[in-house]
C-alpha cells in the first residue's frame, strides 16, 4: 500500500479549527475517492505542526488523486496557516495491537540511507523496535513507511497517553543514539504528536 502525507507548520492557536476542518471536510471527501483506504492526523499543538496522511490502495490510485488531494491541502494549509509539503510513501509495515483513543500520543522518527540501503532501515525498525513494542505499557500501533528514491524512512509509533510515550523514552533514546548509528543509519529528524485523527485503516502488513 501507499500513502501521501501533508505536512504543515502554521499557527497553534489554529490547530482546532483545523483538526474539525480535517475531520468534518477533508475526511469524508477524500474517503469517497476511489481507492483511498483512511485518514490520519498527527498534531502538535505547541508548534503549530501537523502532518495529515492518507492511504491509498495501490500507487495508480494515489497517483491519479494529486490534484483532488493537492487543492484539500492547500484549503487546510489555509486555516492553519502555512504552506503544504506533500509527500508519497511506500508503506513498509504495520503492526497494531489498539486502535488510538482521545489523548493518545505518537513519537515519529525520521531517518536516512543511501537509497539502496532502505530495507536496511526498515529492518532495524523490525528487528530493534518491533519485538519490545508489544511488551511496552500502552502501545498501541508502529508504521514504517519509506521513500526509496531518497534513502528516506520514518516511523511512527502510537501510545495510548502521553505518559506511557514517555515512558518508552529510553529505548527510543537508545534506537536514535546507538543501535541506528551502529547500522550506518542517520536519525534526522524526532518529534512527538497528539494523534488528533486514526481512521488510516492500513492492514498489518510488518
Amino acid at each position: 500500500m501507499f500513502a501521501r502525507s501533508t505536512t504543515i507548520h502554521g499557527h497553534p492557536d489554529a490547530m482546532d479549527a483545523t483538526t474539525a476542518h480535517v475531520r468534518e471536510v477533508a475526511m469524508p471527501a477524500l474517503r469517497a475517492l476511489d481507492g483511498c483506504v483512511g485518514l490520519s492526523m498527527l498534531a502538535d499543538r505547541d508548534t503549530g505542526r501537523c502532518i495529515v496522511t492518507t492511504s491509498w490502495r495501490d500507487e495508480a490510485v494515489m497517483r491519479s488523486s494529486q490534484d483532488v488531494v493537492r487543492s484539500s491541502a492547500g484549503r487546510t494549509a489555509e486555516i492553519l496557516g502555512g504552506p503544504p509539503e506533500l509527500q508519497e510513501w511506500e508503506i513498509a509495515a504495520m503492526h497494531r495491537v489498539d486502535e488510538a483513543h482521545p489523548g493518545s500520543r505518537s513519537r515519529v522518527t525520521w531517518l536516512r540511507t543511501a537509497p539502496d540501503a532502505v530495507d536496511r532501515a526498515v529492518d532495524a525498525v523490525r528487528l530493534s523496535l518491533m519485538p519490545k513494542l508489544d511488551d511496552l505499557p500502552g502501545f498501541s500501533s508502529v508504521s514504517v513507511m519509506v521513500r526509496r528514491s531518497e534513502g528516506l524512512t520514518v516511523a511512527a509509533i502510537a501510545y495510548d497517553s502521553a505518559a506511557h510515550l514517555q515512558q518508552a523514552g529510553e529505548g527510543a533514546r537508545e534506537f536514535r543514539e546507538e543501535f541506528a548509528p551502529a547500522m550506518g543509519i542517520q536519525v534526522v529528524d524526532t518529534a512527538e504528536f497528539d494523534v488528533a485523527i486514526a481512521h488510516l485503516r492500513v492492514p498489518e502488513t510488518n
